[in-house]
């Protein structure tokens, strides 16, 4: 009975609204994998179960003393480092990359562990210096801790991954109070890593899928062929869909990777416009709350790991939804709890738990 007591206790002071947003976008996730691929909707299904139970007990641990243990962040983030840099020693070739280390059945992508513990370190590491943010060595050395992860991604080749992790790094350079003139640095490392991947790093096929968007006319039976497919399948919907199990370009595999890079092409032409904003508007309900809760959290760290999970999922959903419609280049990006991937939907959880511990202690705090 304690126990119960103890879980209805947390619960209730979680945010609900940001719960709320978060099962939305789960349940479109699993509506669309059920009409296009039923394996595919059952391992999504036990990565959201999962993802849901990491996002209780994240909850109730209190992460304050992670300012403290200066030992225990660089710990994690030279281990997620560590395991990136095994990853193409270990990982098969998957969709002509190795970025996933496979146990048993389970494929993990590193890069997302990555992504996990960048935050939880820039977070700790800005809280620390923001009265210092703009001397040179301090921007170097986030710099220094953006650019190791970012090399070896390149490595795999996995381009957007890659380009997250720096939005992640330049985004706490913007929220944390830099003056203007230093984001030159930032910009010049961008400039330079793009240089560097596409000369030595891009595989063949990525160069062209970037070519091709400057040129979307371009070959379209070949390489312009899926964002083609996803212009069709969005346009196809109209406003209220075709219905469950009745897109045709999703259905007779006209769409390429419906469940992954262009799963919102698939959910829109089967559930309209209509259905496209409703998940783009529980998305966007989710952004505003961690935002609201990072603006009023009680210290510095809390605040800035608030905001650095927003601008990773900002940056992931504008991607995605950028190469669905034909407005980006696809490289392979996913939509935060409505794609098919559980290494995401965990990396996702981890960051929502923690941030719903920082509204169960500030409850608690007020109690």
């Amino acid at each position: 009975m304690t126990l119960i007591r103890i879980i209805s206790e947390y619960s209730k002071r979680h945010d609900w609204l940001l719960n709320g947003a978060v099962l939305f976008l789960a349940a479109a996730s699993l509506l669309i994998l059920s009409s296009i691929d039923r394996e595919l909707f059952w391992q999504q299904l036990i990565w959201f179960g999962v993802g849901f139970l990491v996002i209780y007990f994240f909850s109730v641990v209190d992460w304050r003393p992670l300012i403290n243990y200066r030992w225990l962040v660089f710990s994690v983030y030279a281990l997620a480092t560590l395991l990136l840099a095994l990853t193409p020693f270990l990982a098969p070739v998957i969709r002509s990359t190795r970025s996933w280390i496979v146990v048993g059945p389970v494929q993990i992508q590193t890069s997302e562990i990555v992504k996990f513990a960048l935050i939880v370190l820039l977070s700790y590491f800005f809280a620390k210096r923001h009265v210092g943010i703009a001397h040179r060595g301090v921007l170097l050395k986030s710099l220094l801790y953006f650019a190791i992860p970012a090399g070896l991604i390149l490595l795999q080749p996995d381009l957007g991954s890659a380009l997250i992790i720096f939005a992640i790094w330049f985004g706490f350079l913007l929220v944390s109070g830099i003056k203007w003139k230093h984001l030159a640095i930032g910009l010049v490392a961008l400039i330079i890593l793009l240089i560097l991947a596409w000369n030595f790093l891009l595989a063949g096929y990525q160069r062209e899928r970037i070519s091709a968007f400057l040129s979307p006319e371009k070959d379209p039976l070949g390489v312009n062929y899926s964002v083609i497919q996803s212009k069709i399948t969005v346009g196809s919907g109209g406003f209220f869909g075709k219905g469950y199990q009745q897109g045709t370009q999703v259905q007779l595999g006209f769409l390429p990777a419906p469940g992954t890079d262009f799963i919102f092409s698939a959910f829109m032409e089967e559930w309209g416009l209509l259905g496209g904003l409703l998940v783009v508007g529980a998305f966007v309900l989710a952004l505003i709350r961690i935002v609201r809760i990072g603006m009023n959290a009680q210290n510095n760290f809390y605040k800035l790991l608030c905001l650095g999970t927003a601008i990773m999922f900002l940056t992931q959903f504008t991607v995605n939804m950028g190469s669905s419609l034909g407005l980006l280049p696809v490289i392979g990006v996913t939509f935060p709890f409505f794609s098919y991937g559980g290494s995401s939907i965990l990396t996702n959880a981890m960051l929502v738990g923690i941030i719903q511990a920082i509204v169960v202690r500030s409850s608690f705090l007020r109690a």
